[in-house]
């Protein structure tokens, strides 16, 4: 029960009862069931009638359970509303190139069209009398017709504000081209005792009494869907005093039906994702633990980025929160999560759906349907493609079906795209003819996979190792790698090293050996030689952007939290942070001039926030020979004679290289050894990144030898031997 039921049961009531008063004005006695007048008997068996209908819809369309649910669950306890969007934005694409631009754009590693104002789902069933809802496989379609028959019956307390008896119709019960859509209604009020039921659907369909929710278009037999298309249509034209809402998957929808407006599924944004996990863990128990919290605080942590990218379809949202209830965590390993999901959406879905399969998967098995999709995807990615056309992925298909001996002969390569967007939904048509992945996810896993079954972990490596379009194929091909992800470590250290190329970056690695070698601060060498590195170089190289800047502080840091060091640059304030971002892109001394903000006020700022690091760093005690009394003191002292604005630039200029001797002095650098190109400063940035990758590889990988880490990590920032 969903416990909507008393009110349930009134709102029906109170829709039966009129339609049998028309009956009965009109001749209905001689039905055999009605007297003079509407007696408290047949009251009382409408009545009744309608308590089942309700009861019936509540059974076996207000109640979910999919993907291996142990209960079943009340869909009013866990629905979130939906929102859409107008299907116009995306057509209106010219070229695959506009799409890619435009996506791009958005920095969105979501497929779905962004653009154009969201609209809650109730409101648009309220605002169209025909509906159609389009979506991907897992978007929800499905349930929010259920959920807007369970508004509709809950009458004037409910969301749905016409006054209608829903009938939930599952398309793809017309399993022959003898469709009688009135006849299947009809069925509906019999199977609940309502009397004369015929009689009762035809006069409610006259009156526009009803509710019809047609669901799953797509799911229709294709040697029967044109005629279901006619009889809905005609159905539509023949009552069109009752409101419609259709469903169908959007790879599967080439013609729109008259009368409708179309409108599109949204992905679940944050705060409908952080709903739906809150409504899913609602026990006693879980709000006393705080599982939901807990569950929606991990999806926020970066290693979690894949997984909350999948957590905007509810399909795998719902796998997700399962994942999540039986471990209290997401898997360490994302392939094993990946690979997971994407078997739901090959097997489990359209096998709970009971989807009748096309010819083609009687020889396209789903290992075989996987290594297809495997390399569909690298070619893609490895192109720096998000969207394909049609042509060249059934030209890909016909290819690889030609050239494997085990792979069915027979099978149409267009037919086998087809199936696979219509039925699966793993590719999905955003535009006329053009397909992408539905999830970027999907598309990283697949091509980490390609790359693990045709060994081509040394490409990978020599060709996209600072490339951070690939960071997440490497993180998966490191957990693919069953066997052991030594020979994809080993490689990527061999590689980065070659970023340390130049003497100069050669002295800074060797100076940050020196100065933390041995130093009584209980950390890991390498976090020490981190930290020193992204730290005080920050402040000390003259030929570098804010944006490379940036990046050698981030990987330093991320390098030196992974080795026990803590995140100092949280201990700085936040405006603080923010205002260091704004200030190393005024502070950069260059050869023939200074360029100082004309603020005061700043350059105060900039000095306050190195001197906060300076306390940290002799707090976490890693330098040796550095005298940060004496450091300390004089930043201070500098801190006082900060020019003013109006003073010559001369005078501006002098000040800050007093500033930058002070420190040179005291970590014991030279100019010459921070004086360096900007292809220098790249590639120590480069090299950081790639360290970092390396860390997070080792994390993400199944097994990895002892040993090989340890001989990694004592190599790590050191120069490497010739």
């Amino acid at each position: 029960m969903t416990g909507i039921e008393p009110f349930a049961e009134r709102a029906v009531s109170g829709l039966a009862v009129p339609i049998f008063k028309m009956l009965w004005e009109s001749g209905g006695r001689v039905l055999g069931i009605f007297g003079k007048t509407l007696n408290e008997k047949t009251l009382d068996i409408i009545f009744n009638a309608s308590k089942q209908y309700v009861k019936n819809y509540a059974e076996r369309h207000g109640i979910l359970k999919v993907l291996g649910m142990k209960e079943p669950v009340n869909l009013d306890s866990i629905y979130t509303t939906v929102q859409f969007l107008d299907d116009d934005g995306i057509r209106g694409f010219a070229s695959i190139e506009d799409l890619e631009k435009s996506y791009r754009q958005t920095n969105h590693r979501g497929f779905q069209y962004q653009k154009g104002d969201k609209q809650p789902g109730i409101k648009v069933a309220n605002d169209k009398q025909y509906l159609m809802v389009l979506g991907s496989p897992g978007a929800g379609k499905s349930t929010f017709l259920r959920k807007i028959g369970l508004e509709a019956l809950k009458g004037k307390k409910g969301g749905f504000k016409h006054g209608c008896i829903p009938v939930f119709i599952e398309l793809k019960r017309f399993t022959s081209s003898d469709i009688n859509i009135e006849q299947f209604i009809a069925d509906e009020f019999r199977i609940c005792g309502f009397p004369s039921p015929e009689k009762f659907t035809a006069k409610a369909l006259e009156q526009g009494n009803l509710l019809v929710l047609l669901d799953g278009l797509d799911e229709v037999p294709k040697k029967n869907l044109t005629e279901v298309i006619n009889q809905i249509q005609n159905f539509v034209d023949r009552y069109d005093n009752n409101r419609f809402i259709t469903s169908c998957r959007i790879a599967a929808y080439h013609s729109n039906f008259r009368r409708f407006s179309d409108v599109t599924m949204a992905d679940f944004d944050d705060i409908q994702i952080q709903q739906f996990i809150q409504n899913w863990f609602h026990s006693e128990a879980d709000i006393q633990a705080k599982t939901a919290e807990k569950c929606w605080e991990l999806l926020q942590q970066p290693e979690n980025k894949g997984a909350k990218e999948l957590a905007h379809t509810p399909l795998l949202l719902t796998f997700l929160c399962l994942v999540y209830d039986r471990s209290q965590n997401f898997p360490n390993n994302r392939s094993v999560l990946y690979k997971k999901a994407l078997r739901i959406l090959l097997e489990e879905w359209a096998s709970e759906k009971r989807i009748i399969r096309d010819e083609i998967y009687q020889g396209l098995h789903t290992e075989l349907e996987e290594i297809l999709l495997s390399e569909i995807a690298y070619t893609a990615f490895n192109s720096d493609r998000l969207f394909c056309s049609q042509r060249d992925i059934v030209e890909q298909i016909k290819t690889f079906l030609a050239s494997n001996l085990n792979a069915p002969q027979h099978l149409n390569g267009e037919a086998v795209l087809n199936t696979i967007a219509v039925q699966q939904g793993i590719l999905v048509e955003r535009a006329e003819d053009v397909y992408s992945f539905s999830h970027l996810t999907l598309q990283e896993y697949l091509t980490a996979q390609y790359i693990d079954d045709h060994h081509l972990v040394k490409q990978l490596v020599t060709e996209h190792l600072t490339d951070e379009r690939w960071k997440e194929v490497f993180l998966l091909v490191a957990g693919l790698m069953r066997g052991g992800a030594d020979e994809l470590l080993l490689l990527m250290e061999k590689e980065a090293q070659n970023y340390i190329n130049t003497p100069k970056l050669k002295a800074l690695l060797n100076w940050a050996e020196q100065i933390t070698d041995g130093s009584e601060g209980n950390f890991k060498p390498v976090g020490k030689r981190a930290v020193v590195i992204s730290y005080i170089i920050l402040y000390l190289l003259q030929n570098a952007n804010h944006k490379t800047l940036t990046h050698i502080m981030e990987n330093g840091n991320h390098i030196a939290n992974a080795n026990g060091i803590i995140n100092i640059i949280n201990k700085i304030t936040t405006i603080s942070n923010i205002k260091n971002k704004i200030v190393v892109k005024f502070l950069i001394l260059e050869k023939d001039n200074v360029k100082l903000s004309r603020k005061s006020n700043i350059i105060h700022l900039y000095i306050a926030i190195f001197l906060n690091i300076i306390y940290e760093l002799e707090d976490l005690n890693i330098c040796n020979n550095v005298n940060f009394t004496v450091l300390i003191s004089q930043l201070e002292t500098l801190l006082s004679k900060i020019p003013d604005k109006k003073e010559p630039v001369e005078v501006r200029r002098a000040f800050f290289e007093d500033f930058q001797e002070t420190l040179l002095n005291a970590f014991h650098l030279t100019p010459e050894m921070v004086d360096l190109s900007e292809e220098e400063v790249t590639a120590l940035g480069d090299y950081l990144y790639a360290n970092h990758l390396i860390i997070h590889c080792k994390q993400a990988a199944v097994r990895v030898s002892p040993k090989t880490w340890e001989g990694i990590e004592a190599r790590m920032l050191l120069v490497p031997e010739d």
